[in-house]
């Protein structure tokens, strides 16, 4: 191991959206040095940055990813895309801005203390944005470093308008803002996007910070594991691109490197399980059972339209403008499926198509996430067992009904000459449909819960409610790891919150956190 002088007061491990968040607010006070590391390659000019990082009409799949796999239901293997970049997924995303809903948080606050409840939350999420549309609202911001707008009528692609009118058409009451907390029904999809232009954490809060002398960002910089003196953290083992291996010390190190590697990293490093870490021929620093348990993400599929129309599917215009929000029959969770309009499938050149997908926005199930060798350049094993639990499987069978009648109704019905996926000839009752589930739902690419927050009292907890890591000194998890379940909407504008959260603490209360 090469010998390496690097030390600093606080030491982010990943540059994803909390990550970002952090190393901008934490480096606001001069007086900490502060370094953000990243495996994958940092951008820091954006006339440099590569299109597909720019081009939010679509996500970027390949070129700045980590190549992972899941297993979402039984004897099934499918990619996990997860950006692998200064900016991490919030960079290759699909650029949506959902919150989620109150009872969310309300239900965070009951498992891992107030300070995660709606009211409290608020406040940072309208910290982190500039909302263009509804900038007075009084849950919204009007001066944060995300521009949130939505597309007006004018700007909707055909499918997308055919949507929204197909959806009043069924009864769904008309939604202007997604991110009202009493709103549900279909409209414009919050994005934060402004053109093409993706506005991800690396553009919009690292951006400026760079300026700072006391904030020090590394890409290409592998975390292998995390050292510790005694139980106290003291920094990480580091691989960079040419494969050299040296040592990076800290006063305090926050893990967001998301809700597989942070899982992953902590149990190369000696949190977990004790069993797993045994068969890992890892010594033991911390038995913390709920290492990689509790995954919760949102099970979604897909029901594949023949278009009429060739011309209307073009793979240059957005991949998603509109959302359909609203509660399943019999649920007590307010907003709990989601239908969208995603503009196009298959490739460009084969027959037209575009998707509707249902989703699963609050799910009950949990998956885990699991290695098989300390290797760090060894890929989790992401199982998420989508659908065994039976309420999921019903109320994503449900929701698949109502995305159908879709299929079959007003402007929408009349774009598409059939439906190939599910088999129109095939029995659709509700229960044939919950088969469907079990056996074809795939990820919303939402993953978060594998090092939940909670009360001490709770053996699965891995952190508690300001993100500071049972049994060990000086390590904090701070991302969508640390979510108790995962919140009625894509995960992003939340993980943008956990970093205005817990970033704004260790810049004002930096004893808490031992600096």
């Amino acid at each position: 191991m090469q010998k390496n002088q690097m030390d600093y007061d606080v030491l982010i491990v990943g540059a994803g959206s909390s990550g970002c968040v952090i190393a901008a607010r934490l480096s606001e006070n001069p007086n900490l040095q502060v370094a953000l590391i990243e495996a994958g390659p940092d951008y820091a000019d954006l006339a440099q940055t590569p299109f597909d990082l720019i081009n939010s009409h679509n996500n970027s799949y390949t070129d700045h990813d980590w190549g992972f796999q899941y297993q979402p239901t039984q004897q099934r293997l499918d990619r996990f895309p997860r950006g692998r970049v200064v900016g991490g997924s919030s960079a290759v995303n699909t650029t949506i801005a959902l919150r989620g809903m109150p009872e969310d948080y309300d239900e965070w606050a009951e498992a891992a203390g107030d300070e995660w409840s709606w009211s409290n939350v608020l406040p940072a999420f309208k910290r982190l944005e500039r909302d263009l549309d509804f900038p007075d609202a009084p849950y919204h911001g009007d001066s944060g470093p995300i521009s949130i707008r939505r597309y007006p009528p004018s700007e909707l692609v055909p499918q997308q308008q055919a949507f929204l009118d197909t959806a009043l058409a069924l009864g769904y009451p008309y939604c202007a803002d997604a991110n009202d907390p009493d709103g549900y029904g279909a409209g414009p999809h919050p994005m934060n996007k402004l053109g093409r232009l993706r506005i991800s954490a690396a553009i919009g809060y690292l951006a400026p910070a760079r300026l700072r002398s006391n904030l020090h960002v590394h890409g290409q910089t592998l975390v292998r594991r995390l050292l510790f003196s005694g139980k106290r953290c003291s920094g990480v083992e580091v691989e960079n691109a040419a494969g050299a291996v040296s040592q990076i010390n800290a006063r305090l190190v926050v893990m967001c490197a998301g809700a597989l590697m942070s899982p992953s990293i902590l149990l190369r490093s000696g949190i977990g399980p004790r069993a797993e870490l045994d068969k890992l021929g890892v010594d033991c620093v911390a038995d913390r059972p709920g290492v990689g348990k509790n995954l919760s993400d949102h099970p979604a599929l897909g029901v594949l339209c023949d278009v009429q129309a060739p011309a209307v599917i073009d793979f240059d215009q957005p991949i998603i403008q509109t959302i359909l929000r609203y509660t399943g029959q019999n649920s007590d969770k307010r907003n709990d499926l989601q239908i969208e309009q995603i503009s196009f499938a298959g490739r460009p050149g084969a027959p037209p198509q575009f998707l509707l997908a249902p989703v699963l926005e609050y799910q009950y199930g949990r998956g885990e996430l699991t290695l098989t060798s300390a290797d760090p350049h060894a890929a989790p094993i992401v199982s998420n067992q989508f659908c065994e639990d039976d309420r999921d499987a019903r109320r994503l069978a449900e929701c698949m009904l109502d995305t159908l009648a879709f299929t079959r109704t007003g402007a929408l019905a009349d774009m598409i000459t059939g439906v190939r996926f599910p088999d129109p000839n095939r029995s659709q009752t509700i229960e044939d449909l919950e088969v469907l589930c079990r056996r074809f739902s795939g990820s919303g690419y939402h993953p978060c819960g594998t090092a939940k927050m909670g009360a001490p009292e709770d053996a699965m907890a891995v952190v508690d409610g300001r993100g500071r890591c049972f049994e060990v000194e000086q390590l904090v998890v701070a991302d969508a790891s640390i979510m108790p379940a995962v919140p009625r909407a894509n995960t992003n504008m939340t993980c943008l919150m956990i970093g205005e959260r817990i970033g704004e603490w260790l810049r004002t209360q930096p004893s808490e956190y031992g600096l």
